[in-house]
């Protein structure tokens, strides 16, 4: 079941553990702007670019007010090589049980050479400081994507 989400409202709450053992709330992010970047797959291609993409421009985001989150179903385990492999400076959540990627909506059904699969669609949600959706792009194409998401937070934060 797919959930639709709207700018303006409430982004669904969510408590899940994190690459390096640890845990991460979308309540111990309030006061902060948050960018929720769904992917498919550690360590595949456009996956390592836009993780890659993000954390180049971590400093920026941080001087902005917004944490960097990755949202994918792998493994804790497979996040912290990830990670390490890249450098990544940011959070990798782990949802292995689907309930936040449902929650979020892009847990959805995609199709490869015929097939039918259920899968990420590659979606980011960028949420305010008191926790309400401001900006959602679905179907993201990697290229520039990050710093398409760094002009529209540092934009919340003028507003």
């Amino acid at each position: 079941m797919s959930t639709h989400l709207v700018v303006g409202k409430k982004a669904p709450a969510f408590k899940l553990p994190t690459d390096g053992d640890g845990s991460l709330s979308l309540k111990s992010l309030a006061g902060q702007k948050v960018v929720l970047y769904f992917y498919p797959k550690d360590d595949t291609s456009g996956c390592t670019q836009e993780a890659i993409e993000f954390n180049g421009l971590k400093a920026q985001f941080t001087k902005a007010n917004t944490v960097i989150v990755g949202v994918s179903p792998d493994s804790c385990a497979s996040h912290d090589k990830f990670k390490a492999k890249h450098k990544l400076g940011f959070s990798l959540v782990s949802d292995e049980t689907k309930d936040m990627l449902q929650a979020y909506g892009v847990w959805v059904e995609k199709s490869m050479y015929g097939r039918k699969y259920m899968g990420v669609e590659r979606t980011t949600i960028l949420i305010d400081e008191d926790g309400k959706i401001a900006q959602i792009w679905y179907k993201v194409k990697v290229p520039g994507h990050a710093k398409e998401v760094l002009e529209a937070a540092k934009a919340l934060g003028s507003a």
